[in-house]
């Protein structure tokens, strides 16, 4: 007897008119709007200007889109390309499929254009929206709710997942909510990078790189429970390997950046402190005209006083 179960959605799309409104689309945008907005305030708190964060994303997000659908196109071309399949469904992203792996590699090639673009360092860059990032993860998983897909194994625990959709060779039933596990890992490795970057004070890409190990180590787990199709190599899965060799990567790029250049960088945006300055230096030059001019009335008073005396 089923005591408890996470209800799908009957549908992942609503049309609000002619317009479709899907759930897909919808998780990733909102991810995209907090990744920003975290982005933004960390990198104000670094020495940033506002609203430079949102600049470079207009680079980065629709090139981490683009490389999202290519990795998830290569990775599982069966489902695009095989026979009976049609090739314009790989057009289709909206409808689900974006690959984190390409996402990340190719937002990060964007990122670099917009940074290069304004003369910022992009491991700073990078740092200031990592957790950003995470808590998009998070966020977007979410879409995968509203498809009825990447779900684990089957289950009976009262936070199981209830398939009801046969589309695709689905078979209805509860399983484990891997969607659910790794929106949750994702909100823990934001608040990890967050409290890491607080305490340690991790510049020149660590904190972007503790993001990209940490996940890995929970996509790991979360990956090897998904029941998916998909290829495998020595007995793992490719999203395994993947997670692995990315994983090992981002430790040494820890290990060795802190060794090479330890600390935070001392400006991340040029022109950003000079202009602080300035106003720094307007607001003192007010401020020492102010007093000359009160030593003035001063003296006047003073002057003044003196006359009405002699008188």
């Amino acid at each position: 007897m089923e005591l408890a179960y996470i209800p799908s959605p009957s549908r992942g799309v609503i049309n609000l008119g002619p317009i479709p409104l899907r759930g897909y689309a919808f998780c990733i945008i909102i991810g995209v709007f907090v990744a920003v907005w975290l982005g933004n305030k960390r990198w104000v708190a670094r020495g940033g200007r506002s609203g430079t964060v949102a600049d470079i994303a207009v680079w980065a997000v629709p090139f981490g889109l683009v490389g999202g659908r290519l990795y998830h196109v290569i990775t599982d071309y069966q489902l695009y390309f095989s026979e009976g399949r049609d090739w314009v469904d790989a057009l289709k992203i909206w409808e689900g499929g974006l690959g984190i792996w390409g996402a990340i590699a190719f937002g990060a090639l964007g990122a670099w254009i917009g940074c290069r673009r304004r003369g910022i360092p992009l491991p700073a860059y990078a740092d200031a929206v990592a957790p950003g990032i995470a808590l998009a993860q998070a966020i977007g998983r979410w879409g995968n709710w509203f498809n009825q897909e990447l779900y684990g194994r089957a289950t009976d625990l009262p936070w199981a997942l209830k398939i009801t959709s046969s589309a695709d060779g689905r078979v209805p039933g509860t399983y484990h909510p891997t969607f659910l596990y790794e929106s949750l890992w994702c909100i823990g490795v934001a608040v990890l990078v967050i409290w890491a970057d607080r305490r340690f004070k991790m510049g020149h890409g660590r904190a972007f790189a503790l993001y990209v190990a940490a996940y890995c180590a929970g996509r790991f787990w979360v990956e090897y429970m998904r029941v998916d199709d998909a290829h495998h190599i020595l007995g793992l899965r490719l999203n395994n390997w993947t997670a692995l060799i990315v994983f090992l990567l981002a430790v040494v790029y820890i290990v060795v950046s802190a060794k090479k250049r330890p600390g935070r960088e001392d400006v991340v945006e040029p022109g950003a402190d000079a202009s602080g300055g300035e106003a720094e230096g307007e607001a003192e030059a007010d401020a020492d005209a102010d007093a000359d001019a009160d030593v003035k009335d001063d003296d006047v008073k003073d002057e003044a006083g003196s006359a009405t005396k002699k008188t």
